[in-house]
């Protein structure tokens, strides 16, 4: 029977993480460490708040809403956005490219898993009148200047 194969572990870590990011929507708890090739985030949207109408043009994600209620608008295989109620223990996924946008029905908590943070997340419409999210913007927006 083969072995496993032998790791190094100086670089193992067992130490829990978690970073809120506020936003004008609510909040995010980031529970993956940036430099890792996924991300993990619990997300909180309030009432009535919703994410700008965007794109990713790196990014893919998938949410599970765990409590509240929520509606994503998104754009279908025809390239029109339809609005899905999200129901809880279903997951919802999208692809790089598609356009969508949370909005709160209540207040409400969704766990979101995607590829890492990478690329520029294009803001089509935003409440907040916030520019696109490009690599800087998520840098400064999150407190890191140390490469700016």
């Amino acid at each position: 029977m083969d072995s496993p194969p032998q790791f190094d572990p100086s670089g193992f870590s067992n130490e829990p993480y978690v970073r809120r990011i506020e936003k004008p929507w609510g909040y995010e708890l980031h529970w993956v460490r940036a430099d890792e090739p996924y991300m993990g985030k619990l997300i909180h949207l309030n009432a009535g708040a919703r994410w700008s109408l965007q794109l990713h043009d790196q990014k893919q994600e998938s949410w599970l809403l765990i409590s509240g209620r929520a509606r994503l608008i998104w754009e279908n295989s025809h390239g029109k956005l339809v609005e899905t109620e999200l129901r809880s223990g279903q997951g919802y996924s999208i692809k790089v490219g598609q356009k969508h946008r949370m909005q709160g029905i209540t207040d409400c908590d969704i766990v979101e898993v995607s590829t890492p943070e990478a690329g520029t997340t294009w803001r089509l419409e935003d409440d907040y009148a916030r520019p696109n999210e490009t690599p800087e913007e998520r840098r400064k927006e999150r407190g890191d200047t140390s490469t700016l």
